[in-house]
């Protein structure tokens, strides 16, 4: 199995997702629900008064990392962390991104009942989408001579 099949099995048993943000120096880290295409992009919901949210729009660089649960230290892990940029999602692409989120997340449908939502500005969730330039998959299990990968994208 190659990495991006590594990392694309990863992302599938994974579903949350740390990023980080920064306005003037400042870092900020949240906690967001993630789904992801093909391409390795990441799609979030996040309400728009969000500090994350507030800082993605005025600085579109972004750093993240995704870790399943380890239960005990010592114990061969993996987990990835990714570099790259964040933009709340447009009309054009939007109803691909909020149906990739819907079928991984059913329950979204509560916070946002259509795309039409967001269109007429009837609810403050968004959807926010992360395309990374780098991913860095550290994974002892697959890896154990070298776990540190590097997926440039």
């Amino acid at each position: 199995m190659n990495l991006k099949q590594r990392v694309a099995e990863y992302l599938e048993k994974a579903r949350l997702m740390q990023i980080a943000t920064s306005k003037n120096n400042k870092p900020w880290v949240a906690t967001v629900w993630f789904a992801y295409d093909q391409e390795f992009n990441f799609y979030f919901t996040s309400r728009k008064s969000r500090r994350h949210s507030l800082e993605i729009k005025n600085n579109q660089n972004i750093a993240g990392a995704i870790v399943k649960p380890h239960k005990t230290l010592g114990v061969k892990v993996q987990g990835l962390q990714f570099e790259g940029k964040a933009k709340e999602v447009g009309t054009g692409e939007l109803v691909k991104a909020f149906s990739l989120y819907l079928k991984r997340f059913p329950m979204a449908v509560m916070h946002i009942k259509s795309t039409q939502d967001i269109i007429n500005n009837l609810t403050e969730q968004r959807v926010y989408k992360i395309i990374p330039s780098k991913i860095v998959f550290f994974d002892e299990i697959s890896f154990s001579k070298n776990p540190r990968q590097e997926l440039n994208l």
